[in-house]
């Protein structure tokens, strides 16, 4: 058997070469160069399209990754590590879950259906994804905010008076309101289809605000913290104006952390990276049963 394929491979390119020889070969005919032509105009723009949006994927992951190992890192090297105690090991809990929940898991949440490999895929199982991982950032942001609300009950330290404070609180809050408008839209089987219309665009859009005021609320905890542990000879460590290892690092994360959110917004705003889907698909088939 292996000799006879061989044989066969073999007569294949003694007569492709004869064909070439003779000018017979299929790319010398019109008709393979018309061919050529139409599929370069129509097919290479969206191979490329394609290849340029698992680049911006790519690098959307290894900036969200990065994110978490700066954040950890941060908290664990230089702020001593983590604890649930009323002490300020406790408190280091709460950016490391921020910018993981709020962030990194929000962001990729919201790109999974723009991976063009799920394109030709029942969307109801992206729904869920989409759901679960964002169900999964809400709850890490919940954590995060009973650490540094507990810790500051803790030690007698006031609630919600900083700037950083009333943009974080606005965005969990809204947060919860998109999830569970999602849910309520998008996957009760009770949910009229005139409902989902109507919700659909400001879901979208509350998605990307939501998304940029947690960045700001990063980026504004960040230099609070900074600013509150870098105070200089009072508590024995350089002043935040010095720029010491511990800020330059910190900042860096900062520097991280909106460098992931424009790729995400650069991904969600690009038109041509969006999901093609039927109208019935997407407004008439509710993921936790049919309409009624």
């Amino acid at each position: 058997m292996k000799c006879t394929c061989q044989c066969s491979c073999l007569q294949w390119l003694v007569l492709a070469l004869v064909k070439l020889l003779d000018g017979n070969w299929p790319w010398t005919s019109k008709k393979f160069r018309k061919y050529s032509a139409e599929f370069s105009r129509k097919e290479c723009p969206r191979m490329n399209s394609v290849l340029l949006f698992y680049l911006s994927y790519l690098l959307c992951l290894c900036l969200g990754f990065l994110c978490v190992v700066f954040v950890s890192y941060w908290n664990s090297a230089w702020r001593g590590g983590f604890a649930w105690d009323g002490t300020a090991l406790q408190f280091n809990w709460h950016p490391v879950l921020m910018v993981t929940g709020l962030v990194v898991l929000y962001g990729n949440a919201a790109v999974v259906y723009r991976i063009p490999l799920t394109w030709g895929q029942n969307k109801l199982r992206w729904k869920l994804v989409h759901a679960s991982m964002l169900f999964l950032a809400l709850l890490l942001t919940v954590l995060g905010l009973c650490a540094v609300f507990s810790f500051h009950n803790a030690n007698g330290t006031p609630n919600l008076y900083s700037l950083h404070s009333w943009l974080g609180i606005c965005t969990a809050a809204l947060f919860a309101a998109q999830w569970a408008l999602g849910l309520a839209a998008f996957l009760l089987p009770c949910s009229p289809m005139a409902f989902r219309r109507l919700v659909k665009p400001l879901h979208v859009w509350m998605g990307g605000f939501i998304f940029t005021l947690s960045i700001a609320a990063c980026i504004s905890g960040i230099n609070e913290k900074l600013f509150f542990v870098l105070k200089g000879s009072t508590n024995g460590t350089q002043p935040y104006s010095m720029l010491p290892p511990e800020a330059v690092f910190a900042n860096s994360l900062g520097v991280l952390i909106i460098a992931f959110g424009l790729v995400v917004l650069k991904i969600l705003s690009n038109q041509t990276w969006q999901r093609p889907e039927a109208v019935h698909e997407e407004l008439s088939k509710p993921l936790l049963g049919e309409d009624s």
